[in-house]
């Protein structure tokens, strides 16, 4: 057995290094706001070797945090191998806001922050720690990861290794990082070579236990033709252009609101259907609105979300990688009626649950595995020139409980997706603690007036919040008018 040790990136993580292209930057973030409990020092500050300290403690239960990439050679495919030079005070870094320290100064900061490449040669995350906030009686954290390590729900699991249901102020140090050799080039090329030999060979392998259930096998094969081909025939037709769908410059702006989770519930059940689709009528509702602020008509575009949705098993929880497939949502923007624009977002994403658009994802993902990682990145590209859609909405359960890092209190996250080449404005949803956390990234030239689409997302939820409230008072009206 060879002595080294390396973990070769799946198609779909490797894709999202392939369209890390020019000024598209392919890391996700968030921006927590806590409670600065024992951590502040006699300074003001934060004592930022304390937060060091305990980050590099929990780093053995996420050890791809202390990996980087290497290519094998020829194929030039990504590898992850132990970084030997790791040092954690390069990945947990130390900021301050000028006072007064306000939230829009964080907000700034943030975008400031999303609007730089992370650096390929050393592990692909970064931890800032933002002191100054409220005059210093408040923290964040902006903690930003390549997406080729994590998504969304993986990001969730590693927000509970970090953080504790119970607040404390110690902790166990971990045991010490003692990297791994990384392989040679040689030894690479030859790894290669013979898992191009072994994965068919599996295939092979399994064909006499398929054989005895033909009817099975012929009905597999059927369900991944069908779900690849949805999965493609998803984005031939081109979104409406929208003036975000345009080339993106290196730039972002950062914006944000919190609603509470309990007025979105009471929407869905007065309205019916779930909390994603609440969320998605939301959307529609202030796309319409920002339109026509900016002059334009709503009616007759087709404007089309790219909603991730996670094909993780409760098997996979707590690893890292990408899950996920995309759903390409239709939102009724030119519909005025709050209520049927609810209606129509149920009826497409009960089309899409019976759908076979995340199996597609699923096979070419797996084709891609066998046969060359180029192929999904391929794909991937090509569909995103062709403006598939306009906006990403990415909306991420998370704990209900609140959580605290070391006796610091988690009072807010508000999460980053990252930009496509032509696609200048997304939405990540994060609810945590009674709270859904709305965190909306865009173009810095394309969205100079993104306060005004966060605007926009408040008053439509508040329409629909204003129809939910009516149609109760209906209902109520009419069981006091049945009751004897």
């Amino acid at each position: 057995m060879p002595h080294y040790a390396y973990d070769r990136l799946t198609a779909a993580d490797n894709a999202f290094l392939e369209l890390e292209a020019g000024k598209a930057h392919m890391h996700i973030a968030a921006t927590a706001i806590l409670e600065i409990g024992t951590l502040g020092n006699a300074a003001g500050g934060v004592d930022i070797e304390r937060i060091r300290e305990y980050v590099a403690s929990r780093l053995h239960l996420i050890p791809r945090y202390r990996q980087r990439l290497v290519y094998v050679p020829l194929e030039n495919h990504p590898v992850w191998v132990d970084d030997d030079h790791f040092n954690i005070a390069y990945h947990v870094r130390h900021a301050s806001l000028p006072r007064p320290g306000t939230v829009d100064q964080l907000k700034r900061l943030a975008a400031r922050i999303q609007s730089q490449r992370l650096d390929r040669a050393k592990p692909l995350w970064e931890f800032w720690v933002i002191e100054g906030l409220d005059d210093g009686s408040r923290f964040a954290i902006i903690q930003k990861a390549h997406h080729c390590m994590i998504d969304g729900i993986s990001g969730v699991d590693l927000l509970t290794v970090l953080m504790s249901p119970l607040a404390s102020t110690l902790f166990d140090h971990g045991p010490a990082f003692v990297p791994r050799p990384a392989p040679s080039g040689a030894a690479l090329v030859a790894e290669e070579l013979w898992r191009r030999v072994r994965d068919p060979l599996s295939v092979v392998g399994q064909l006499p236990a398929r054989l005895t259930d033909p009817r099975s096998a012929l009905r597999d094969l059927r369900e991944n033709v069908e779900g690849l081909a949805e999965a493609l025939t998803s984005t031939i037709l081109p979104a409406s252009a929208t003036p975000w769908n345009q080339p993106i410059g290196p730039h972002r702006r950062f914006d944000w609101l919190a609603l509470d989770l309990e007025d979105i519930k009471d929407v869905k059940n007065a309205l019916g259907g779930t909390v994603n689709d609440v969320v998605l009528a939301t959307v529609a509702g202030a796309v319409r609105r920002f339109l026509q602020r900016r002059g334009l008509s709503a009616d007759g575009l087709r404007i089309r979300a790219n909603v991730p949705v996670s094909v993780r098993t409760h098997e996979e929880r707590g690893s890292l990688g990408n899950r996920i497939a995309l759903w390409m949502t239709d939102l009724p923007v030119d519909e005025r009626d709050p209520v049927t624009r609810l209606d129509r977002i149920r009826a497409t994403t009960t089309r899409l649950k019976d759908s076979k658009q995340a199996l597609g994802a699923q096979v070419l993902a797996s084709v891609s595995d066998m046969t060359t990682w180029r192929l999904m990145a391929l794909a991937v590209r090509m569909s995103t020139r062709s403006r598939p859609f306009n906006i990403v909405v990415t909306n991420v359960p998370g704990p209900q409980i609140e959580l605290y890092l070391l006796d610091a209190r988690l009072c807010e996250i508000y999460p980053m997706v990252n930009l496509l080449e032509n696609q200048g404005l997304g939405v990540a949803l994060f609810s945590y603690a009674g709270k859904l956390f709305w965190g909306v990234l865009a173009d810095w030239d394309l969205v100079p007036d993104l306060d005004a689409f966060v605007a926009a997302i408040g008053d439509s939820f508040r329409e629909l919040q204003a129809a939910a409230r009516a149609e109760s008072r209906a209902g109520q009206s009419v069981e006091a008018g049945a009751a004897p």
